[in-house]
């Protein structure tokens, strides 16, 4: 199926096009949505918003996603990614600050930010290939070897929507797992200290 070709000048004049924007750009504010910041900011991409009103979008996107995370932490909360669209969001702003702190090479931040994401996320397989991220960060892997050597981008479903996250390898998660034992054990212990504050 093709998509349609979107007039860019004709959306940035139509009156209900713009009208929906100002109320996501209201909504996001009010309600504290990460999931209405995506959309606000697909729409405003559509349009070629101008940099600093994309970047204020990202802004407030990442800092909801972390205010709500420090508040899920709190109060020992899984993200339920698959059938909570706010949730998976919030997950999804966390997982994409994470993979920008990998590929600017702050191993350490990236690495701490996949093991929460480990942590917090209720999704079976994507909390393993949270894991992976984590051990591969551990094990010295560039952003680069990483995305090259053992991630597997072949096949993406789009309507998946779990897609923004990085779940196939090159070997599957259990191998993959066990190749890095000890990272994984290093892993957990780093968590220890989130487990120990549940009790």
């Amino acid at each position: 199926m093709e998509m349609p070709e979107i007039h860019v000048e004709e959306l940035k004049k139509d009156p209900e096009f713009l009208a929906n924007i100002k109320r996501l750009e209201e909504e996001c504010k009010n309600e504290e949505s990460v999931a209405k910041g995506y959309q606000l900011l697909d729409a405003q991409l559509v349009i070629e918003a101008p940099e600093d009103e994309i970047n204020e979008i990202f802004t407030f996107i990442v800092n909801t996603a972390f205010d709500t995370l420090a508040e899920y932490l709190a109060t020992h909360k899984n993200f339920d990614v698959q059938n909570n669209i706010e949730e998976r969001a919030v997950a999804r702003a966390i997982y994409e600050h994470a993979i920008q702190r990998y590929s600017e090479n702050d191993k350490k931040g990236a690495k701490e930010m996949f093991l929460v994401l480990h942590h917090t996320i209720d999704h079976k397989v994507l909390k393993d290939a949270m894991m992976i991220h984590a051990c591969a960060v551990m094990a010295g892997n560039s952003f680069d070897d990483f995305i090259e050597n053992m991630v597997d981008v072949s096949y993406v479903d789009e309507q998946d929507p779990l897609a923004f996250f990085i779940q196939t390898f090159v070997q599957p998660n259990d191998i993959l797992l066990t190749m890095f034992s000890r990272y994984v054990k290093e892993g957990e212990e780093a968590l220890k200290v989130l487990e120990e504050d549940k009790k």
